[in-house]
């Protein structure tokens, strides 16, 4: 019928650095797996022109009161977080045969009480689920809450 449309393409936003949030990272305290100094850290992401960034450690909380201060002083945003070892089973389960195997999950605080949780789960997998490393449980994930939750891999450690 003759009737002519224009259609206009809409502008393309570009995405800039400070768009960007790293949240997964391994510190010096992930044993045997970051060698990432958190000054280092801090510092790259400033210079990068990113506004915040998360510190995911194996299995440990250990440098996160390190973390905050240093982003902290120097106006990053500081995203409090672990890479915990989901066990296959129970935390208390040390099968060999059924056991050894991991899942790992990233958690993310989301508030204070999520940050005060995730202490509690590391400090449970620590003294709790300790079978080659230290593992939380389903148990464990539902008593706990406040935190942001995602798997990262979809092989299983051993």
């Amino acid at each position: 019928m003759g009737v002519e449309t224009k259609t206009m393409a809409e502008p393309v936003a570009q995405l800039t650095s400070s768009d960007y949030v790293h949240l997964h990272n391994h510190t010096h305290h992930s044993l045997l797996d970051g060698l990432t100094k958190i000054p280092d850290l801090v510092q790259r992401v400033k210079d990068m022109g990113m506004e915040a960034v998360a510190i995911t450690d194996h299995g440990t909380m250990s440098g996160v009161v390190e973390f905050y201060k240093e982003a902290k002083d120097g106006g990053i945003k500081p995203i409090i977080g672990m890479e915990a070892y989901v066990a296959a089973r129970s935390r208390h389960d040390r099968d060999p045969a059924k056991d050894k195997a991991r899942y790992h999950l990233i958690l993310l605080a989301m508030n204070e009480t999520g940050y005060k949780n995730l202490m509690q789960l590391s400090t449970k997998a620590n003294l709790e689920g300790m079978y080659y490393k230290p593992r939380i449980d389903h148990d464990l994930l539902e008593e706990r809450r406040n935190y942001c939750a995602f798997r990262l891999c979809q092989r299983r450690s051993r």
